[in-house]
């Protein structure tokens, strides 16, 4: 058990519920200077989960690890605790306390001991009556667990470590509005060209210093501007007009920009020196179209590709359909209405061409766009392929970067997803695999980001969206 130390009442002692080891099995080196208790019920959780081939039974089995590395060796430590600093490479400086006797709380009568849940409120509240003054608090990504501790006088916090924001409002748009006297505050020592059909601008000036690469900037007013900033030179910043696909000789696979933000986005899928794409939206506001229509594009008439991969979380969101017989493609067919439906547009309605018409869009599938299961990405390199990631909010950090990582030469990446819309539990807008990405890989040269806010579905999708 924790001795009581000179500084004991500086340092928090916290409590560790099974959740938070499973969703980061490095989360015992994420508490700096602060204690942590483990209960015992905690590590009998751990291990009934540590068995298949899940992302929860992987990061059991990494938790145990884990612990099995910090105590090994150093059992006659036990009720002195175990010292954080080596194992975890200096991140952490507390101690890590293990459940060695029985520790009794009285609780409702409403909360019976038989569940594990309770057994854990049953350690904080003896643990916080031991050690009063010193705070003791559970971490738990359990909200009712949480209300729970509160309800019983407990201090109750969920695991923040892995929340790249806590506000979503401040996720990175890749949109910038320059502010109307933005000519007269950059005239000094501006330069102008023309080359490759576009514009070119050398600024300096005051908003420089704010601007990321491959950031959108726009201005309205009597001299628009629709720019992305191609490159950063110390005080002065690249700025290059884009090519207006709202025009329907500039259209993509028949397919035109609705908006400033979709031809934002239509430059980054469509520019051959960006690897990679985020796409954050509502639904209705055409990333999957527009990813599609510029991967048909690319593969098709620019060669540029030699397959569309299209892959996606399988979370339901109803009743799950149970198993589905058949290959993997045919597994995922049920996830891929989007996809369909898209192609559908994309190929001019061929459901109207009749037999002739559907089978021409089944060659196509069958021949360049490619379904595959997130399941079996593990270990695989795409080669000169079009990946498009949909429904990229659901997983974790962990999991996109297993998935990124599957790029080889010539690849591109897009990944699509609406954090309103997240169905894998214990992940937040803040903790979500695609805000984690938008996040890190913001101002890459070779990575872009757009935050489409403008719904392009119909008159009823908007107004649904808006008041529902």
């Amino acid at each position: 058990m924790p001795r009581r130390r000179p500084n004991a009442a500086e340092r928090k002692l916290y409590v560790i519920d099974t959740n938070v080891l499973m969703h980061d099995p490095t989360a015992l080196f994420r508490f700096e200077e602060h204690d942590l208790f483990l209960p015992m019920v905690a590590l009998e959780e751990l291990d009934t989960h540590k068995k298949g081939l899940s992302e929860v039974a992987r990061n059991a089995r990494q938790a145990s690890r884990a612990l099995e590395a910090i105590v090994s060796g150093r059992e006659a430590s036990l009720a002195e605790g175990f010292d954080l600093s080596g194992p975890s490479g200096g991140q952490a400086t507390g101690r890590l306390y293990l459940q060695t006797e029985a520790l009794e709380a009285e609780l409702p009568t409403s909360l019976p001991l038989s569940r594990a849940d309770n057994q854990i409120l049953a350690v904080v509240k003896a643990m916080a009556q031991r050690l009063a003054p010193r705070p003791v608090i559970l971490v738990s990504k359990d909200i009712n667990l949480r209300i729970k501790a509160r309800a019983l006088g407990l201090a109750a916090q969920d695991y923040r470590n892995d929340k790249i924001l806590e506000d979503t409002d401040l996720v990175y748009p890749g949109v910038r509005a320059l502010p109307p006297d933005f000519w007269e505050t950059h005239a000094k020592g501006l330069e102008s060209w023309r080359d490759a059909g576009h514009d070119w601008y050398r600024i300096q000036g005051p908003i420089v210093p704010e601007l990321l690469l491959n950031e959108f900037v726009y201005l309205e007013g009597p001299q628009p501007l629709e720019a992305r900033v191609v490159a950063l030179e110390g005080k002065r910043a690249v700025l290059r007009t884009l090519t207006d696909r709202r025009h329907e000789k500039n259209a993509v696979w028949g397919i035109t920009a609705r908006n400033r933000e979709q031809n934002f986005a239509l430059d980054l899928l469509l520019d051959p020196e960006i690897d990679f794409v985020t796409l954050l939206g509502q639904a209705g506001t055409g990333k999957t179209l527009l990813t599609l229509a510029a991967a048909l594009a690319q593969t098709f008439e620019q060669k540029r590709y030699t397959e569309v991969i299209f892959t996606r979380t399988t979370v339901p969101i109803g009743e799950d359909i149970g198993f589905l017989p058949g290959s993997e493609e045919e597994k995922m067919t049920p996830w891929m209405g989007a996809l369909e439906d898209n192609l559908e547009v994309l190929l001019g309605g061929a459901h109207e061409g009749g037999d002739w018409g559907r089978a021409t869009t089944g060659d196509l599938v069958r021949s360049k766009v490619k379904v595959k299961s997130l399941n079996f990405m593990r270990g695989r390199t795409f080669v000169r392929k079009f990946l498009v990631l949909d429904e990229a909010q659901n997983l974790t950090p962990k999991q996109m970067r297993t998935l990124i990582t599957r790029a080889g030469p010539g690849s591109k990446v897009v990944c699509m997803g609406n954090l309103a819309q997240i169905d894998t539990p214990y992940l937040t807008e803040g903790s979500s695999g695609l805000t984690y990405v938008v996040e890190r890989m913001k101002g890459w040269p070779h990575g872009g980001h757009v935050l489409l806010s403008r719904g392009e579905r119909s008159r009823l999708a908007d107004y649904a969206a808006e008041v529902l």
